[in-house]
């Protein structure tokens, strides 16, 4: 399935969702952002996507907001723009199936808080990152202003919001914020068989993982503990828990089947 600014297409288990704005460095725009939030939400109760991949056309993943149609619009069309977007971010966080993002060439403003509410970044050497809002005289949109701190604690996210100044993917890295770095000729080889790693995983405990640690940041210890008493019981029931223990016993590579 393809519309204007999206491509989709459902590789076995991997569901690929690949910005498609080349021209303007997949800049946002509205069909962009629904399309997005359409093939998500379609993923959410199919069961032969296991693992979602977004990646961008051509030569970057993302500028994020379009700079050509900053300033045209007013403020309550801003306000609808951010909802339409709001709502792509919370269903990318409530999705109980890895989201990875591939990201090469820039990621900019939006673009790269995009990247950062996915579960995992895999990214080129070579990628550069910015968080430009304040070049124009905006403030972070997209979740950003929550995942960053999150991750590199508040200090450090309010010099780069502050300065928009250009991170290299090795500082991101070594920050914890990009999970994996490869060459660029080896990123789509590399996220493909991640991608698989974890569509031929235990996919409901992954799921059920995703929100515990997203859960964390926000609630208590107690309230944590409880839900892992609440959801073990669950997980102990299923086919992939009573497999992955008979695999170990019988010494070979567990076969999961999300079940």
């Amino acid at each position: 399935m393809t519309n204007e600014h999206l491509v989709v297409e459902k590789l076995g288990p991997i569901l690929s969702l690949t910005l498609n704005r080349p021209e303007s460095l997949n800049a946002f725009s509205p069909e962009m952002i629904l399309g997005l939030t359409d093939a998500i939400g379609g993923a959410k109760d199919d069961e032969e996507v296991q693992v979602i991949v977004l990646a961008g056309a051509g030569r970057s993943f993302s500028a994020g907001g379009d700079v050509k149609t900053m300033g045209q619009a007013r403020g309550n069309q801003v306000y609808e723009h951010i909802g339409k977007l709001n709502n792509l971010i919370l269903l990318m966080k409530e999705i109980e199936k890895p989201i990875i993002a591939a990201v090469h060439g820039f990621a900019a403003g939006a673009g790269f808080n995009l990247a950062l509410a996915c579960d995992l970044i895999i990214a080129a050497e070579d990628s550069k990152y910015a968080l430009s809002f304040s070049k124009v005289g905006l403030i972070s949109d997209g979740g950003g202003s929550y995942h960053l701190p999150r991750l590199i604690g508040p200090h450090l996210a309010k010099q780069f919001f502050f300065t928009a100044e250009p991170i290299p993917a090795e500082r991101l890295y070594q920050l914890g914020v990009i999970n994996y770095l490869f060459p660029l000729e080896k990123l789509q080889e590399e996220t493909t068989k991640l991608a698989l790693r974890l569509a031929n995983g235990p996919t409901k405990a992954y799921g059920r993982q995703k929100k515990l640690v997203d859960q964390a940041f926000t609630t208590s210890l107690a309230d944590i503990l409880e839900q892992e008493r609440l959801i073990q019981p669950l997980m102990v029931e299923t086919e992939d828990h009573q497999e992955g223990i008979t695999a170990f016993k019988e010494k070979r590579k567990p076969a999961f089947k999300g079940k």
